[in-house]
């Protein structure tokens, strides 16, 4: 397939396009300065220069394109409300299916998180509306949204499955989850829609 990936210097952009250059997909990486993705050139690795702060560029960056996976998140210095921008401007492009990536206990699964989480996002401020607009937009446009717990740098589960809102455990603090199996889960997704306009969660144990 050919998959698109914005983001992709950022760790869990980086998981991304690495898994999915190992599965034999051709990657359009995308990010502010793409000489800062740390992966060996590939006749399937295409680097471009585009930044959410700049919404055209993003458009321009996925003209054509047909999916799109996101490791996006608020970046430092960005004006309040720069994610949804992106997220809008991602959706006008057109794809036919949109991955993103979004936080466990904000917007929809927030009420699976549970108070004490939700207590904690809303020290975010202004980034968690953020977060919730730009994951709106990109569900009514019917992509997936990938709403993760805490991410670690630990190896690809596993034991890993992917579970809708419904099933979301119930827990005091959602549990971590590595960005190889959060990476892995999102391949997947864009691989065989399972989950379109609706959130999805990766899970690390049965």
């Amino acid at each position: 397939m050919e998959l698109t990936i914005l983001a992709a210097s950022g760790a869990t952009g980086l998981e991304l396009t690495r898994q999915a250059l190992a599965r034999g997909h051709t990657v359009t990486a995308v990010a502010r300065n793409p000489d800062r993705l740390t992966l060996a050139d590939s006749p399937r690795l295409l680097r471009v220069a585009a930044d959410v702060r700049v919404p055209h560029s993003i458009a321009a960056a996925l003209a054509g394109q047909k999916v799109v996976l996101s490791g996006l998140g608020n970046a430092r210095g960005a004006k309040p409300g720069a994610l949804t921008a992106g997220a809008r401007a991602v959706v006008a492009a057109a794809p036919q299916r949109v991955i993103w990536l979004g936080a466990f206990g904000t917007g929809p699964s927030a009420a699976a998180a549970g108070a004490a989480t939700r207590t904690l996002l809303k020290l975010m401020g202004a980034e968690l509306g953020d977060k919730v607009a730009a994951d709106a937009a990109v569900l009514a446009a019917g992509g997936t949204v990938f709403h993760a717990g805490p991410l670690s740098n630990g190896p690809l589960s596993s034991t890993r499955r992917t579970v809708g809102l419904a099933e979301a455990p119930r827990r005091f603090f959602p549990a971590r989850v590595s960005r190889a199996t959060v990476a892995a889960a999102m391949l997947d997704e864009a691989e065989d829609a399972a989950f379109p306009g609706m959130i999805a969660l990766p899970l690390e144990r049965a």
